[in-house]
């Protein structure tokens, strides 16, 4: 079938069920391809062909609202509402995005690109539902691993007492972006191996209907018996004692299993929990025999090997040369303890895993739980290394400031992805944690210029014992610099300058050092001598040098990937309001917006943070700069 000629998932009610059949197989040959140019989450998106099929089949979208959670499972989706001919574009510059959008198609019920959001949202628009007096159905579909974060968990205990009409979707593969872990995990995996529920359900008070009942007191007593058989023979009751119908565990790429079980759950009253079994990336061999999560979100690969296309790079990846630094200092400081919430592998901390699995926690999808526990190890002498992407460390903000900072707790976080990221987009971009971390009392931020800096970053990170410290690094790899044989710590709050100049001086750290020395390279040609300094604490900033460089006559810029509001340039800004300088500073970052998904290369340049607005800006700020000094009496 050629997908390019679907405008609404109508169709699919008219078709049989070898017709089905083929259509599952053209979905996945035409994923499988179209991933192998573009990238993105194609394991996900395998493993629910069978399921969004029979979704579409039964409800009647989007009368009938779909909320995926996290969303990197709707590609499917995607090509049943009449997207298919834009897949060339997936995730790429003003293209299709990886997540559902609702700007994109009126199917698109709800945006979302961090996990246990969806059964909230639902709760939400279940209940605006039954205020509007309507009859649609509202159906989240949630996986395994989203189903351990705290926030799904909150929201299942209030569907469930609220007893609100919903059809909850637990799509069960067996994991999320990493092998999932915890207890609700085993609960799974014993009802994976139970037999049908309802099955069981019905053997069992067909049973309890035979036993003569003599009275109250033999009545309860086989209710006690009854309930115990039941505790004992199905584990579905940790749903339904949440107040659900359980309905499972259901074969995920059985569709007239899943299309028999859906019905059924329409005609139920209060909520209901369906249990689908899956196979994540179920259809391409690569994918399916993948245990660790390489093939959950991939880069190009060669469809026919699997191998994947490897783009050309000089240094080792960000995310690697922090882990390994970690784990060479954990050979002989035996305080230090490595956490993640469920991205070993994002973080490439398998070496810390392998070496010191009894001081490695993978905490699961629970970023607050992650950083509360890092607050736990400190207070008692330990060392806490938690590595987290900037953009899940956003939904951990209260436990940094109450339990971490306030504390004066001596966690080590390392901001993985900080920054843009790019093929993601706005849900995952790294441009906040600047400005939602430098305001808060105790902690120290930092950022390297190259890998060089970062490994003495780490070692700084684990000296450091009079409170939080954070280091932000950036997605992908580093600049292929030599590294020193011994790591050493770098005094907090100091700066480095990387080049004298005369005219003007741009503060800057990290990503942008090398757009800036190139700029600067420019304006020395035109006459123009730009001290650049590589401020490297974000907090505390280098007090000293700032009192110099505005004591000076000369303009500042200061140039980040980050957001402005709030960011660093309003941390010199506010310096300068606070010691009466009138230096003219102007600051070039990201502006109030959110930025979608696109190579890094061409965001910065549709935000105007490239080289040539450095250039432009300096000279600007030359020509304009105060004559008459810099700080008044």
């Amino acid at each position: 079938m050629d997908l390019t000629t679907i405008t609404s998932p109508s169709f699919l009610k008219k078709l049989t069920k070898k017709e089905l059949e083929s259509l599952a197989s053209d979905i996945r040959s035409f994923l499988i391809n179209k991933c192998s140019n573009t990238g993105g989450h194609i394991g996900p998106n395998l493993g629910v062909v069978e399921l969004t099929i029979a979704l579409h089949r039964a409800f009647n979208s989007p009368k009938d609202k779909f909320i995926w959670d996290v969303g990197h499972q709707t590609y499917v989706h995607k090509i049943l509402t009449g997207r298919a001919s834009q897949f060339d574009t997936l995730r790429q510059y003003k293209g299709l995005s990886g997540f559902p959008k609702r700007n994109e198609s009126e199917h698109d019920e709800w945006e979302t690109g961090h996990s246990s959001t969806s059964l909230s949202a639902a709760m939400g628009m279940a209940v605006a539902r039954d205020l509007k007096k309507d009859n649609s159905y509202v159906v989240p579909i949630i996986g395994d691993g989203a189903l351990t974060g705290g926030m799904a968990l909150e929201a299942l205990n209030h569907i469930g007492h609220e007893k609100t009409r919903m059809i909850v979707i637990l799509n069960d593969n067996e994991m999320s972006i990493a092998p999932n872990v915890g207890a609700l995990h085993n609960i799974l995996g014993r009802l994976r191996t139970a037999k049908e529920y309802s099955k069981a359900k019905e053997e069992l008070e067909s049973l309890m209907k035979k036993i003569p009942v003599l009275g109250g007191k033999l009545a309860n007593t086989a209710e006690r018996v009854k309930d115990s058989l039941k505790y004992l023979v199905v584990s579905g009751v940790f749903f339904e004692e949440m107040g659900f119908k359980y309905l499972g565990p259901i074969d995920g790429h059985d569709i007239d299993s899943l299309e028999k079980t859906l019905d059924y759950a329409k005609k139920a009253k209060g909520p209901v929990l369906v249990h689908v079994i899956t196979k994540k990336g179920k259809g391409y061999k690569p994918a399916e025999e993948d245990t660790i999560g390489t093939w959950h979100g991939t880069g190009p690969y060669k469809m026919e090997t699997g191998d994947f296309v490897k783009s050309q790079t000089k240094g080792p990846a960000w995310s690697s040369l922090v882990s390994e630094s970690v784990r060479k200092l954990m050979k002989t400081d035996e305080r230090i303890v490595a956490i993640t919430p469920a991205m070993p592998v994002g973080s490439k901390m398998e070496g810390i895993q392998k070496d010191f699995p009894n001081r490695f926690f993978d905490v699961g999808i629970a970023e607050q739980h992650a950083v509360t526990m890092a607050a736990g190890l400190a207070t008692q002498g330990m060392k806490p290394f938690l590595a987290i992407y900037s953009t899940f460390l956003q939904r951990a903000y209260d436990q940094v400031l109450h339990d971490v900072a306030r504390q004066n707790l001596n966690v080590f976080i390392g901001i993985d992805r900080s920054g843009l990221v790019g093929a993601d987009g706005e849900t995952h971009q790294g441009v906040y944690d600047i400005s939602f971390l430098r305001h808060i009392p105790n902690i120290v931020l930092m950022m390297p210029k190259d890998e060089n800096e970062g490994q003495h970053m780490v070692k700084t990170a684990i000296d450091y014992n009079e409170g939080p410290i954070a280091m932000r690094f950036p997605r992908g790899n580093g600049y292929g610099v030599p590294l020193d044989d011994e790591m050493k710590s770098i005094p907090i709050g100091s700066w480095e300058v990387l080049r004298e100049g005369t005219n003007a001086v741009i503060l800057t750290f990290g990503t942008t050092i090398p757009m800036v020395m190139d700029a600067v390279e420019e304006l020395a040609e035109n006459g123009i001598q730009v001290k650049v300094v590589n401020a490297r604490f974000i907090k505390p900033m280098d007090e000293e040098m700032l009192h110099e460089i505005m004591s000076s006559n000369m303009p500042i810029l200061t140039v980040e990937e980050a957001v402005l509001q709030g960011g660093f340039g309003s941390a010199v800004l506010e310096f300068a309001s606070e010691n009466n300088y009138q230096t003219k500073i102007d600051r070039i970052g990201i502006p109030d917006q959110f930025i979608e998904q696109g190579s890094v290369d061409l965001l910065l340049e549709e935000i105007h943070i490239t080289k040539e607005a450095i250039i432009d800006q300096i000279k600007t700020i030359v020509k304009t700069k105060n004559p008459l000094g810099t700080k008044t009496v």
